[in-house]
């Protein structure tokens, strides 16, 4: 399956150092072996390692090369589906478990970047989703309510409100607070360099093909031999998730675009970062060399377009957003791309074991939070290999 397709940005933010991959798989057994190397697999073995475990990733491709190098960097704690929406989906208390989750998760993040030998551009942020048509400010004030009601840190913006912030007029906003951006890509790079200081093993160009339990391990057959293993964590993303069964989700595809260098961005608030009501939503932010990274305009089809004028109109049609937004701005597109994206039905990610397996998990954050959700699983699958429950971890179990 082809996650991607066009002229990727974050790539060329990133010098790549030596190849450290380990030429031959071990005799030896790990604690666990994750199969990608993308945001949820690095992620997820940065956690074990921080744990004590011993662990290896394997990934059919390089590290980072899937859906991470097309990744927008946007981390939030709201969701795809708001607060107020989760209550009447899942109940209060659960609903407000998992916000709290994907809020700790961002905290996680912050950690993780701290912990990497170089710059990834994480930079703490607001975020303004605004009411795209009129009647969605109410749902933007019941989201307010319902958020303040539990702590979130949330203010609510009236029309005149956003008028005082930013260049452009909408019905309402609602700015949440404590979220953040990253580079995804140096990001991924980073952790990476961080597990190898660390003793964890990458075995690249290396394809799981099947896998076998065992009483005291997990056989793990691959393009490149066997490895052993006392569990197995797919982190395989859009693909062939190996969770056995056919999960609750869509795969579509979206498009996003980074501009050239913009001169003055003084009438962007805050850098905030900035979402709307509608679905498919539109969404941009900003990076630390002033270019303006977009995207949205998702299409119900699976796989990553493959035709070069499909996504430079898409960008062209993004750019064009951009200017509704900020008139004033002279947007000129350097990079423009189309890639796969998976949504599960329910708008919560899959995190945990596998049902009818006793030593296979999976982590798999589909939705437009993915890095977050990624963030959120790690802790709850280290929390499981090492006998212990996070709150919460029912919710986004498989099996539901």
């Amino acid at each position: 399956m082809k996650l991607h397709n066009g002229n990727l940005y974050w790539p060329t933010t990133y010098v790549p150092t030596e190849n450290e991959e380990k030429a031959f798989l071990p005799d030896g057994q790990y604690d666990a072996v994750i199969a990608g190397a993308g945001m949820s697999g690095v992620l997820c073995a940065y956690t074990l390692v921080e744990a004590g475990l011993k662990v290896a990733l394997v990934d059919k491709r390089e590290a980072g090369a899937g859906s991470s190098s097309a990744n927008t960097g946007l981390l939030q704690y709201s969701n795809d589906i708001m607060l107020h929406e989760l209550i009447n989906q899942i109940g209060e208390n659960r609903a407000v478990t998992f916000y709290k989750l994907c809020l700790e998760a961002v905290n996680n993040l912050e950690k993780a970047a701290d912990s990497i030998p170089f710059d990834v551009d994480f930079k703490r942020r607001n975020s303004i989703c605004f009411a795209s048509k009129e009647e969605d400010a109410g749902k933007l004030r019941d989201e307010y309510e319902a958020l303040k009601k539990h702590g979130f840190p949330v203010h609510f913006w009236t029309e005149k409100d956003l008028e005082k912030h930013m260049p452009f007029t909408k019905p309402a906003a609602l700015v949440t607070q404590r979220d953040a951006e990253v580079n995804p890509y140096r990001f991924v790079m980073g952790i990476m360099q961080f597990l190898r200081e660390h003793g964890a093993d990458l075995f690249e160009h290396t394809e799981v093909t099947n896998t076998v339990e065992k009483e005291d391990c997990i056989l793990l057959e691959t393009s490149r031999g066997n490895l052993k293993a006392k569990h197995v964590i797919f982190c395989t993303g859009y693909e062939a998730s190996m969770a056995g069964k056919s999960l609750g989700t869509k795969i579509n595809r979206s498009y996003a675009i980074a501009t050239e260098p913009v001169a003055d961005l003084s009438a962007w608030w805050d850098r905030a970062l900035i979402w709307e009501t509608d679905r498919p939503y539109f969404y941009l932010r900003t990076t630390n060399d002033n270019r303006i990274i977009a995207g949205g305009l998702d299409e119900e089809i699976p796989h990553a377009p493959e035709s070069r004028e499909i996504i430079d109109r898409h960008g062209k049609r993004i750019a064009d957003e951009i200017r509704k937004l900020f008139p004033h701005l002279d947007i000129a597109i350097s990079h423009a791309w189309g890639a796969s994206f998976g949504e599960s039905l329910d708008n919560l990610p899959f995190i945990g074991k596998v049902p009818g397996k006793e030593r296979t998990y999976c982590l798999l954050g589909y939705g437009g939070n993915g890095t977050v959700y990624s963030m959120l699983g790690a802790k709850i699958l280290a929390d499981l290999l090492q006998g212990n429950v996070t709150e919460g971890a029912d919710i986004v179990k498989l099996e539901r």
